[in-house]
């Protein structure tokens, strides 16, 4: 029998740790009236300055303790009322930073529940790793936050305690990739004739000012009206869907946090599933497959990073590229990217691609079979290379949406081909993880091997993490 042992590590959701966000209440206080906006910005500058002066001193004292740079935050935010409230350009000073106050509300990223973890090696190796956690706030909507630790030789596990802030990144703008560009507008509908005449003239890589002067050419074009509006609609939703998050070199990992930045994932970035990249040319990336949420679909995205200080966010496209789950593979295989996938909702997937963000052949491997899999069978997190094949986790759901975490060993050269099946669940949730904001779950999104150990973070009920381990022999022993 395995010999699964659960460590003693625990993630559990934490209010305290905030994030400083923008407040822009933008309706109108009665129909036709002033914005609530300009009601609001009309208050502050009707006080006197020795009430601005103590109503802020009053606001630093109470609050400047929670966040690392809070006056930035406000002169950011006051810089956003005054695109709001027009007259504000001359405030300056305390009242600029109270302006900034009154527009800006706190956020507890991971105060509803902390989950659906996935783990990579470090880049400062050691048996050092980075580990990142799905945090749920209010309205249900998830980011993702960074921790991280070591495996001890003995397979212990010990995390290094988080930083009490947290900080957003800078959002940015970057580069599009002219032929992707064009193939991810067709993907989500747009008119393939006006999106090749958008495109004509612009380089292999542009920058949205020249998407909007393309766009702009567009209107001017004997193209109906209506038609390039639902093109420009698209072509700017999937600009604003792409972009980078920045952050300061100095700031600890775990005062980072990836907040929805777009229309895409506005609501929520869910299931990031982190895998450490190996190029045939040697260079080391990371990668993290995830799903966005808009509040109505769900697409799965790309986030890509070399040191966890600039995040570069892109849309997968693809007829594969659906539903949620996929995983990348940590190399290629035969000069292709590999993925796992579940486009259908049921069974897995073994996807191959030229281009790491477009996905459009799979071939199944696995469907669910076994009693603890009836319902649906999904990875949990990418494939683990050994010199038995590919070790992957994998996720059941049985009888009343009860979830296990089972293995599967897949060929090396031909991961299409499953060559080992543990054949009954690795983790079951033990009776003190049954209840939670989703009762009967446990479920990862990514594990490692070190010195031997299978390390496997997991999350439970949708509510906390534990940590398991395994031994490496052992597992590939029982499944073989």
């Amino acid at each position: 029998m395995l010999n699964v042992e659960r460590r003693d590590v625990e993630i559990r959701p934490d209010p305290t740790r905030v994030v400083a966000k923008p407040f822009v209440p933008g309706e109108s206080a009665f129909a036709g009236g002033p914005s609530r906006a300009e009601l609001i910005a009309d208050r502050v500058m009707k006080l006197t300055d020795d009430e601005v002066t103590k109503l802020l001193d009053e606001t630093v004292e109470r609050f400047a303790g929670r966040h690392r740079d809070l006056v930035r935050t406000w002169e950011a935010n006051a810089d956003t009322a005054r695109g709001l409230v027009p007259g504000l350009e001359a405030v300056n000073g305390a009242r600029r930073h109270l302006l900034g106050a009154v527009f800006t509300q706190e956020y507890a990223p991971g105060a509803a529940a902390i989950c659906n973890p996935s783990i990579v090696q470090s880049p400062e190796g050691g048996g050092r790793f980075v580990l990142s956690v799905r945090s749920i706030g209010e309205g249900h909507i998830s980011s993702v936050e960074f921790r991280t630790g070591h495996v001890a030789r003995d397979g212990s596990v010990q995390l290094d305690p988080p930083s009490p802030y947290l900080t957003t990144g800078t959002r940015r703008t970057p580069r599009y990739e002219r032929r992707a560009f064009e193939g991810r507008l067709v993907d989500l509908g747009a008119d393939s004739m006006l999106t090749g005449r958008l495109v004509a003239d612009l380089g292999e890589r542009f920058g949205y000012g020249e998407l909007q002067g393309a766009l702009e050419v567009l209107r001017r074009s004997d193209v109906s009206e209506a038609a390039v509006f639902e093109t420009a609609r698209l072509a700017h939703w999937f600009a604003s869907s792409n972009y980078e998050l920045v952050f300061s070199e100095s700031m600890p990992l775990s005062e980072r946090i990836l907040i929805p930045a777009g229309p895409a994932d506005s609501q929520g970035i869910e299931d990031a599933r982190f895998v450490r990249f190996v190029d045939d040319d040697g260079t080391t990336t990371y990668y993290a497959t995830y799903t966005a949420f808009d509040g109505f679909t769900i697409l799965p995205q790309l986030i890509e990073t070399t040191d966890f200080v600039t995040f570069r966010i892109a849309t997968l496209g693809g007829a594969c590229a659906r539903n949620k789950g996929m995983a990348l593979f940590p190399r290629k295989i035969e000069g292709q990217y590999v993925a796992l996938g579940r486009h259908d909702l049921e069974n897995l997937h073994v996807l191959r691609s030229d281009d790491i963000r477009t996905w459009s052949n799979a071939e199944l491997i696995y469907g669910p079979g076994r009693g603890w899999e009836l319902v649906q069978i999904g990875n949990c997190g990418s494939p683990i290379e050994t010199e038995h094949g590919w070790l992957v986790l994998t996720h059941g759901v049985g009888p009343m949406r009860t979830y296990a975490i089972g293995a599967l060993l897949l060929h090396l050269d031909d991961p299409s081909r499953v060559i080992g099946d543990l054949g009954s669940p690795l983790l079951e949730p033990a009776e003190d993880e049954r209840n939670g904001y989703v009762p009967n779950v446990v479920y990862s999104c990514g594990a490692i091997v070190e010195d031997g150990t299978v390390v496997i973070p997991y999350g439970f009920s949708d509510q906390a993490i534990h940590v398991a381990t395994v031994d490496l022999e052992e597992l590939i022993a029982a499944m073989t």
